[in-house]
């Protein structure tokens, strides 16, 4: 995915913060712990790009791995039950949980090591043919790009209504 995270992250934080609205302690800090959550596993991108020379492919490392975003859950939702700092607690959730869906939209054309690191096959629901130069055409030109496109039109209804006030 190119462009979905940060919007899809936008409109899962909203749903989020609408649902838990009496919970959560700020609704701006709730929708930035969300956007940040939804972009974090593409964080490996700097060891990509700084110190890996490219060598592996960012979908191999640990911030890519369900696992490693799994047990974050799990420990946010301990966090959240023991009732302690429950304004992290709270950001914790939101974030790994955005985390976790990144991965899920990652899996529509993206290789994802679902069972890593017990398991070193790459899972992905549909593959983008290498059939242009430069590569990232292939993923621009592919059919699963239309469904960001539409995350983002989605995004911009959604807070053009917020705006004139139909949505709340």
């Amino acid at each position: 995915m190119f462009i979905g995270h940060l919007p899809a992250g936008y409109i899962v934080s909203d749903i989020i913060c609408k649902i838990g609205e009496e919970k959560i302690v700020s609704r701006k800090a709730c929708m930035m712990w969300g956007m940040l959550g939804s972009v974090a596993p593409d964080l490996d991108m700097i060891c990509f790009y700084l110190w890996d020379d490219r060598r592996y492919h960012h979908h191999t490392y640990a911030t890519h791995f369900p696992a490693v975003w799994i047990v974050l859950i799990i420990m946010a939702i301990f966090w959240l039950k023991s009732g302690n700092k429950l304004k992290y607690a709270q950001a914790a959730a939101l974030f790994t949980s955005n985390g976790m869906f990144h991965l899920c939209l990652d899996s529509i054309v993206g290789d994802i090591y679902w069972l890593a690191p017990f398991g070193g096959k790459a899972y992905a629901l549909f593959t983008v043919p290498a059939l242009y130069q430069p590569w990232w055409l292939d993923f621009m030109l592919h059919w699963s790009f239309a469904i960001e496109v539409v995350v983002s039109i989605c995004l911009l209804c959604v807070t053009k209504a917020a705006k004139e006030g139909k949505y709340k």
